[in-house]
């Protein structure tokens, strides 16, 4: 399926094999994609809310294996349960979407899986990503003010030029990740774990300031 400049509204895409599927500046308002299996579909320049409304479309339970969003509003989409192995989020207004139990990860075993995800360059203000599991992900120059990041794990991560607030630091697990360019104010080091996590010179001011040292200029 290929659909250009078209408009979609009240549509019901419950459970629709729309794999490989392209839409490009097309509008969808109050659509449901529930369950529908969306692999590889490309959403290009797309409208997933009409100005005014409190909800997005809904993406419960739908398969976005490898499906792409660029430059998309998608704010209030509801992705719980949705499977988002490989998913791209391009510079996509996400303000407000719920990924409650949203997956990003591929299960070998129980406790063994390796996540795969491209969020850059994204508003995630007030997102819920509540436990999600996001680790060695491409996830830079993202808005993630007010975000619900409590029991995430993004170790070994690319957070760099990402907006945080300082309430979040501790919320969730940033082993390993590369947090250049992000303002630390509020992260303590003393209580959260930084092991292998990268910083620019600059940043060792505000990541020392809560164990009381002095950072001068060399």
């Amino acid at each position: 399926m290929q659909a250009t400049e078209q408009t979609f509204i009240d549509s019901n895409f419950r459970e629709d094999e729309l794999q490989d599927a392209i839409f490009e500046r097309c509008l969808f308002y109050r659509c449901d994609f529930s369950r529908a299996d969306l692999t590889d579909a490309s959403f290009i320049d797309c409208k997933f809310i009409e100005q005014g409304d409190s909800d997005g479309c809904r993406f419960d339970y739908a398969t976005l294996t490898n499906a792409s969003f660029r430059q998309c509003n998608l704010s209030m989409a509801l992705f719980t349960g949705a499977k988002c192995f490989g998913i791209e989020l391009r510079e996509c207004n996400l303000q407000g979407a719920d990924f409650a139990r949203a997956s990003f990860a591929n299960h070998i075993t129980h406790k063994t899986f390796f996540c795969s995800a491209y969020i850059t360059g994204c508003n995630l203000a007030y997102a819920n990503l509540e436990s999600a599991l996001l680790e060695k992900c491409e996830l830079f120059d993202n808005r993630w003010l007010g975000a619900t990041l409590i029991g995430a794990s993004m170790k070994g991560s690319d957070l760099s030029g990402g907006e945080f607030s300082p309430s979040q630091w501790g919320t969730f697990e940033l082993e390993g990740c590369n947090l250049c360019r992000v303002e630390l104010e509020g992260l303590d080091p003393r209580n959260v774990k930084l092991e292998g996590v990268m910083i620019n010179q600059w940043q060792q001011e505000q990541l020392l300031s809560p164990l009381g040292l002095i950072v001068t200029p060399d």
